[in-house]
C-alpha cells in the first residue's frame, strides 16, 4: 500500500514539470497604437486597439459616422407645441393611464383630505360611529366618491387630461 501512492506522486510530477507556467492571464493585455492620417494630411487622434489595427476601410467609415452625428440638429424643446388637454366624455373615456385609481393618487387625495379634516373641514358625509380619525373619515369619502376633486394626468409632452374622481372605477 505505501508503493502506490509513491508512485501517484511521481506520476504527477512528471506531469508538472511538463506543463509550462501561464503568466499570460495575469498580467493586462498589451495595446497598440495606431497613428491616422487623413488625406489632407492632418494627424488624428491615435487609435488604441487590443492587438488589432484598424483598416483604412474601417477608419474610413467611422469618419463617415461621426461626419453623419455630428451634422445632426439637436432639438432642447419643441417650441411649436402647447399643451392639450385631452376631452373626458364619460365613463371609460381615460386616455391617459389606467382607469383607476394609481396608488399614488390615491395617497395625495387621502393625505390632502385627511389634513383638511383635522384642520376642522366639515365632512361631505354623515361621520359613521367606527371611523376613529381623520384618514379613516376620508378614506370613507373616497368610497363613496363625494370628495369634489379632479385628477390631472400629464404626459411628457405635457399634454394632460382632468379626470374628475366620479369617473374612477
Amino acid at each position: 500500500m505505501s508503493d502506490e501512492p509513491e508512485e501517484a506522486s511521481v506520476d504527477t510530477e512528471e506531469v508538472q514539470a511538463e506543463e509550462e507556467p501561464v503568466t499570460e492571464s495575469i498580467l493586462p493585455p498589451e495595446t497598440e497604437t495606431v497613428e491616422v492620417t487623413t488625406e489632407e494630411g492632418e494627424e488624428k487622434p491615435s487609435v488604441k486597439r487590443g492587438k488589432k489595427d484598424l483598416s483604412p476601410e474601417e477608419i474610413a467609415e467611422q469618419e463617415r459616422l461621426q461626419k453623419i452625428i455630428a451634422a445632426r440638429e439637436i432639438i432642447e424643446v419643441d417650441p411649436v407645441h402647447t399643451p392639450v388637454e385631452y376631452e373626458t366624455t364619460g365613463k371609460g373615456k381615460i386616455m391617459i393611464g389606467p382607469p383607476t385609481l394609481t396608488r399614488f393618487e390615491k395617497a395625495r387625495i387621502l393625505g390632502a383630505r385627511a389634513l383638511q379634516l383635522s384642520l376642522g373641514a366639515p365632512p361631505f358625509i354623515s361621520v359613521p360611529k367606527e371611523v376613529a380619525t381623520s384618514l379613516d373619515l376620508a378614506y370613507t369619502e373616497l368610497e363613496k366618491r363625494v370628495i369634489p376633486i379632479t385628477i390631472r394626468r400629464v404626459l411628457p409632452n405635457g399634454d394632460f387630461q382632468n379626470i374628475p374622481i366620479d369617473l374612477f372605477d
